[in-house]
């Protein structure tokens, strides 16, 4: 009975248990399957990536993980960006890559065989090449992670409709449209310029910074913020304080995980902050919605057009609302983003280059009595008109002038390109994945294409002396699909607010080049400032 009755319980508890067992050991491998495949993938890739960077000229790693990324705190030591130390990378140096992941830094800018002696200097061929649709604009991964919370970066499909969207915009009729603006805040600039013209001196980045502000506010936003006027409002001390904690963040790499930065006082600060800013552009966006709804008439319009019953100016914002109002995948978070963009990306570099070429031009004096006489012929004797479209058609010298301080300091000294597909430049394969830097200011100074590279010559960007020059060859802007939509405005911006101070004031530069220092920051700044005097006309 009881062999029986073992011979009977064994069999049955046996089947009873195998489906069990079966199914615990699927979802077993199942699981560590799809944690081993990813991983594998991963390793593979990275492998290959860093096989084929490896053939290209550059230095060899210094640290297994963190690579060569100690020459960026080096130079940020000693405050010296560009001059003696980039200099003198570049000539052994090919491809500027930084990835966290791999961490491996091959610096300059696409001249590849420079320490071969092959190539002189930068090589615009191969920057269209990495500019091309197949490289997306996704900076270093740091930067994306650290700027993601204030302006999103947008790709693929996704950035093709905003970008479409957006660029009716920026058409030149449209963007006459808001001369009035830069008049307006040019008066208020050289006004405060009047105030501090018997100082020993000036540094004139934070105020034309402010200039440049109170512009973006009004032409994205439609709201005038005063800075120029009130310097501590909430809106312009957070936005300060949110880039200088992002410039903390950047040079801090235990600060680059979001969940360390967060837990920061940092962290802390930048979201603070940063809440300040979002919510202030959200409460313009419900207000101007509301009047836009209340006045009914959304389906006729159109950026730039007046609006009947409204003497309130046209805004970048009204573009992105009326297409909310039609269609509602554009969503009022998506309308936040986009501003917010404009505001962060669209104020300091502008500054930066209005700064930078008060300070060229008030160094050579030369190059500041052509454009008096240019002036003159246009306004004569009147300092106050104001300025018109067909005003800045004629300040082609002024022009030339932005142009060639653009490129001996471009407001953003590297373009950022991380590539959806491998691209053989030179004959090295650069890997998909791989995040090139684009060295504008090293590019800028190439003596093949710019002779004498260091002197400031404005004729250089005289149209018959841009015949044959490759397009790529001088990108303050970017270039090709991913290029800056608002370098028309720029441009236009710019001209006005120098125009305006030329008008009134001659220009003495405190420093010379020799003396000046440049910082490691996402714009090209000074480490002491622009320093200039002014004498009344």
């Amino acid at each position: 009975m009881s062999a029986g009755g073992e011979a009977t319980l064994f069999p049955m508890t046996l089947t009873g248990f195998l489906p069990f067992s079966s199914h615990r050991v699927l979802w077993s491998l199942t699981l560590l399957l799809s944690c081993i495949v990813p991983v594998a993938v991963h390793i593979a890739r990275r492998r290959r990536i860093a096989e084929l960077i490896s053939k290209i000229p550059g230095p060899t790693a210094a640290h297994p993980i963190l690579g060569n990324l100690d020459v960026l705190y080096e130079l940020k030591k000693y405050r010296h960006l560009l001059a003696p130390h980039i200099p003198r990378l570049a000539k052994r140096d090919t491809l500027d890559f930084l990835k966290p992941s791999l961490c491996k830094t091959i610096r300059g800018a696409a001249h590849m065989l420079a320490d071969a002696g092959t190539e002189a200097a930068t090589r615009p061929e191969d920057n269209a090449l990495l500019m091309r649709p197949r490289g997306e604009d996704k900076p270093l991964n740091l930067r994306r992670h650290c700027t993601s919370a204030v302006t999103p970066r947008n790709s693929g499909n996704k950035w093709r409709r905003r970008r479409k969207m957006l660029t009716p915009a920026f058409h030149f009729r449209i963007l006459e449209d808001f001369i009035p603006v830069f008049n307006e805040q040019a008066v208020i600039f050289v006004k405060n310029l009047k105030e501090q013209q018997n100082k020993k001196y000036i540094d004139i980045v934070p105020l034309v910074t402010l200039c440049t502000l109170d512009i973006i506010c009004e032409t994205a936003m439609g709201v005038k913020v005063d800075a120029q006027l009130n310097s501590n409002s909430h809106y312009v001390r957070s936005l300060y304080e949110v880039g200088e904690t992002f410039m903390a963040r950047v040079m801090r790499p235990w600060l680059w995980p979001n969940y360390v930065f967060y837990m920061s006082s940092f962290g802390r600060k930048f979201k603070d902050n940063l809440a300040q800013l979002h919510n202030f552009t959200r409460k313009v966006i419900r207000e101007r919605k509301a009047e836009l709804l209340e006045q009914k008439v959304i389906d006729g319009l159109t950026i730039g057009e007046p609006v009947i019953g409204q003497k309130r100016r046209q805004a970048f914002l009204d573009l992105l609302l009326s297409h909310h109002i039609q269609d509602s995948s554009l969503t009022e978070e998506d309308i936040r983003e986009e501003v917010d963009t404009f505001m962060f990306e669209g104020h300091d570099t502008t500054a930066m280059g209005i700064s930078w070429a008060m300070y060229l031009i008030g160094l050579y004096t030369d190059v500041q009595q052509k454009i008096h006489e240019e002036l003159d012929a246009i306004f004569g004797e009147d300092r106050e008109r104001a300025i018109t479209p067909d005003d800045l058609k004629e300040m082609k010298y002024l022009e030339c002038a932005l142009k060639e301080s653009q490129r001996l300091f471009p407001s953003v000294p590297f373009i950022g390109r991380e590539l959806m597909e491998d691209v053989v430049v030179n004959g090295y394969t650069v890997p998909r994945g791989t995040t090139c830097f684009l060295f504008t200011f090293m590019l800028h100074r190439d003596k093949e294409i710019f002779p004498n590279p260091e002197v400031f010559d404005p004729d250089r960007f005289r149209p018959e002396n841009c015949v044959g020059r490759h397009p790529f060859a001088y990108v303050p802007f970017s270039a090709g699909p991913r290029n800056c939509i608002g370098q028309k405005f720029a441009l236009m911006e710019e001209k006005v607010v120098l125009c305006s101070v030329l008008r009134n004031f001659c220009i003495q530069s405190v420093d010379f080049r020799d003396k000046i220092h440049l910082v490691a920051e996402l714009v090209t700044r000074s480490k002491h400032g622009l320093k200039i005097r002014l004498r009344p006309r």
